[in-house]
C-alpha cells in the first residue's frame, strides 16, 4: 500500500507557501486547485489560486463571472472566509505589459509596447505563456499578502514547461537571430548592408517564422529598447525557479485512474525528481471505491457475498432471479459486481504506479455523481481530498 497523502496537514503547515498542481489534461487539475484553495481558506489561511488553464471552469466553480490578471475576492453566500479566498487567471499579454512598464521606464516602455515585434512575442511566441506564469508567480510571492498560493497548470505535458521557460526565452533573446537583429543599429547602414549581403532571403525567412513578416527595422528597434531588461528577466526567473525548489513549495501530481493519465503522472514524478522539485504526492481523482453497505433485509441475505469479489455477487443475483424474488436485491448485487470490477482495475493500475514510485504518497478522491460547477461542489471535493 502506498503512503497516505495528508492534504489537511499540507494545507495547515505555515511553511507551505506554494502548491503547484500538475498533470495531463482532463484529470481535474483545475477543480483540485480550486478545492485546495477553498479548503485552505476555510481553515484560516489567506489564499489565492492562479490558473494558467484558459478554460473558464475555475471562475464558474467559484461563483465568479470571469477571472482576470489580478486576484479577485471570492464572496459566496454561506461561505465565510473573511477575505481569505481570492482567484485569478493568467493574462499572458497583460503580465508582459505590466513587466515592461515596471522595469523599462516610461519612454522606453512606450517604445517597446508599440513595437510590432514585441506585440508578436508577447502574445504568441513559444514559451511566453510559461515564462509569464513564472513572472506572475514571482510577483504574488514577492507581494507578501498571501499565506498560500495555489497554481493550476496547463492541460498537457507543457504543465512543466515553465521550469524550462526562463532558459528557453533567455536563449532566444540571446540567440544568433536576435544578435543579427540588433546588428544594423549597432553598426549603422553598413551593418544592415552586411546582413543583406550575407543572404537576405534566408534571414528574412527565419525572421518571418517568428514575427510574421514584420520589418527588420521593427525587430532591431525592439531588441535595442529591450536590451536593458534582459538581465532583469534572468534574475527574476532564477529567483522564482529557486522558489519552486524551496521547501515551502509542494508539487501535487493529479491523475485519473486510467493508463494514459498514470503514465503521464509517472513522467511528471520523474521530471520533478530530475529538477529536485519538492513532490508532496499524487492526487488520484474520480476513483470508484467499493461500497460495503447495502440496505438491510431478508431479501439481501446474499449480500454476505459482497466481500468475495465480483463473481460471488453475480452468482447470488442469478440465484435470486431464478427464484423470482427480490429483483431489487438482484439489481443491487449486479451493480455492486460492476463496481468491484472497476475498483479492482483501478487498484491494479495504482499498484503498477506505486511499484515504480514507492515513495510517492497518494490520496484518492472518490468520483462525484455530477460535475463540479459551484462552491458547494468544491467544498465536497476538498473533504474527499482530506479523506473525510
Amino acid at each position: 500500500m502506498p503512503a497516505k497523502l495528508h492534504v489537511d496537514k499540507l494545507l495547515d503547515d505555515p511553511a507551505t507557501k506554494v502548491i503547484v498542481c500538475c498533470g495531463s489534461g482532463g484529470v481535474g487539475k483545475t477543480t483540485t486547485a480550486a478545492a485546495l484553495a477553498a479548503r485552505a481558506a476555510e481553515r484560516g489561511r489567506r489564499t489565492v489560486v492562479l490558473t494558467i488553464d484558459p478554460a473558464r471552469r475555475l471562475a464558474q466553480s467559484l461563483g465568479l463571472r470571469e477571472l482576470d490578471n489580478t486576484p479577485r475576492q471570492v464572496t459566496v453566500e454561506g461561505f465565510d472566509t473573511e477575505d481569505r479566498l481570492h482567484a485569478m487567471m493568467l493574462d499572458m499579454r497583460r503580465t508582459f505589459d505590466d513587466m515592461v512598464l515596471a522595469h523599462a521606464g516610461p519612454d522606453r516602455a512606450e517604445q517597446i509596447l508599440g513595437n510590432p515585434f514585441y506585440q508578436t512575442i508577447s502574445s504568441s511566441f513559444s514559451g511566453t505563456q510559461e515564462y509569464m506564469a513564472m513572472e506572475k508567480l514571482g510577483q504574488l510571492a514577492a507581494d507578501g499578502s498571501w499565506d498560500l498560493i495555489v497554481v493550476d497548470t496547463p492541460p498537457s505535458r507543457s504543465a512543466l514547461d515553465f521550469l524550462d521557460a526562463p532558459q528557453r526565452l533567455s536563449t532566444v533573446l540571446d540567440g544568433r537571430i536576435i544578435r543579427l537583429l540588433s546588428a544594423p543599429a549597432r553598426a549603422g547602414g553598413r551593418g544592415l548592408l552586411k546582413i543583406v549581403g550575407a543572404g537576405f532571403g534566408i534571414f528574412t525567412k527565419a525572421i518571418s517564422t517568428i514575427i510574421g513578416g514584420q520589418l527588420l527595422a521593427d525587430a532591431s528597434a525592439f531588441v535595442q529598447a529591450f536590451d536593458s531588461m534582459f538581465g532583469g528577466f534572468r534574475e527574476r526567473a532564477q529567483k522564482t525557479y529557486q522558489l519552486l525548489r524551496s521547501p515551502g513549495t509542494a508539487f501535487l501530481v493529479v491523475a485519473a485512474p486510467e493508463p494514459d493519465a498514470l503514465r503521464e503522472a509517472s513522467y511528471f514524478v520523474e521530471r520533478l525528481a530530475t529538477e529536485s522539485m519538492p513532490l508532496a504526492g499524487l492526487v488520484l481523482n474520480r476513483t470508484h471505491p467499493v461500497l460495503a453497505k447495502l440496505p438491510a433485509g431478508k431479501a439481501l441475505a446474499a449480500a454476505d457475498e459482497l466481500d468475495r469479489g465480483g463473481e460471488a455477487p453475480l452468482a447470488a443475483a442469478d440465484e435470486l432471479d431464478r427464484g423470482g424474488e427480490a429483483p431489487l436485491a438482484a439489481a443491487v448485487l449486479r451493480v455492486h459486481a460492476d463496481r468491484v470490477a472497476v475498483a479492482t482495475r483501478e487498484q491494479r493500475l495504482l499498484a503498477r504506479f506505486t511499484k515504480a514510485h514507492p515513495s510517492v504518497a497518494v490520496t484518492g478522491v472518490p468520483a462525484l455523481a455530477e460535475d463540479v460547477h459551484d462552491l458547494a461542489g468544491l467544498r465536497e471535493i476538498g473533504r474527499r481530498l482530506a479523506g473525510e
